[in-house]
């Protein structure tokens, strides 16, 4: 099932009053997400090769609620044989800037998986502890923000491992709904800091400070820079930024209804603009043959279309 959602955003994201222009994009944004709630993933035949068929329902879908699931056969371990077709997967959606992350193995993409190695050690991504709502990269400068990335699943975990996600435009809603003040707080170029990470090798990560809403500079599309956790974040001491920060936890702890809970399986994967997503605890098998085993791309641009996809 799919839906015919065009969404057309004709206002500025800073432009709180109400218009008739914001209006229609809140109705179609709202119809897009629920309609995302019962649509199964896309199957893919050849991840390194996306027909025009299944690239133009996955990049619709980005287009309309930021995500798009799929699933195809790619779940063999090989390291090279999966790194090499994530790229060329990403390439037919215009993300070519991959992220230069630390843990980055064969061409920029990032094994996610339970590790004592000394540069993934103590990082929650690489145990099997419970991630926090988040979105990518929120500690990186805002020269090397994140704007989209690929999870795709090689292992499931034994038990758990399971991520919720929701698209960020859906939360500016709540937020808007709620009081339009709060985001324009969150707005604020101050709005949220993350201290400067030290390790035993000396700085590894500047402070970053910057908004939790800003405007994609490439598209003019909403992005999100955000993480739920409550140390080392350091918020702008103002009134109304903490009432919207208690506001946004409170809604994420409550769950918003239009959130969806995903558990991948070997194969499937996702596509997205860095929507905000969190990840319940797992159990996991000893050997790493047989641990969870998630690959991750990162881009510094958001998903693209084409001349031959657009209606």
């Amino acid at each position: 099932m799919r839906s015919n959602t065009k969404i057309r955003v004709g206002f500025k994201w800073s432009d709180l009053g109400q218009s008739e222009s914001f209006a229609g994009w809140r109705h179609d944004k709202l119809s897009a997400a629920q309609g995302a709630r019962i649509l199964e993933p896309v199957e893919i035949a050849d991840v390194a090769h996306p027909t025009p068929a299944e690239t133009k329902e996955l990049a619709r879908r980005c287009e309309e609620t930021n995500f798009a699931l799929y699933e195809s056969a790619l779940c063999d371990d090989g390291s090279l044989l999966i790194a090499e077709a994530l790229r060329k997967f990403a390439s037919t959606f215009g993300l070519q800037i991959a992220e230069k992350h630390r843990s980055a193995g064969t061409l920029g993409v990032v094994a996610l998986q339970p590790s004592s190695e000394a540069g993934k050690r103590g990082y929650i991504p690489y145990t099997t502890r419970p991630l926090n709502w988040h979105t990518d990269g929120y500690y990186n400068a805002a020269s090397d923000r994140i704007s989209a990335f690929v999870l795709h699943c090689v292992r499931p975990a034994s038990s758990g491992g399971t991520n919720q996600i929701l698209d960020p435009e859906i939360v500016y809603i709540r937020l808007r709904d709620e009081n339009p003040d709060f985001v324009r707080a969150l707005m604020h170029p101050q709005a949220m800091s993350i201290p400067a990470d030290h390790t035993a090798n000396g700085l590894v990560r500047p402070v970053s400070t910057g908004p939790v809403f800003y405007a994609n500079k490439g598209t003019g599309r909403l992005q999100m820079r955000y993480t739920a956790r409550s140390r080392s974040v350091n918020w702008r001491d103002d009134p109304l930024t903490l009432e919207a920060k208690a506001f946004l936890q409170d809604l994420l702890q409550r769950g918003d209804p239009l959130a969806m809970q995903i558990r991948l399986e070997a194969g499937q994967g996702i596509l997205n603009n860095n929507i905000l997503h969190n990840r319940t605890g797992f159990e996991d098998g000893d050997a790493a043959d047989v641990s969870r085993l998630i690959y991750r791309i990162r881009f510094h641009n958001r998903i693209t279309r084409s001349d031959p996809w657009q209606n």
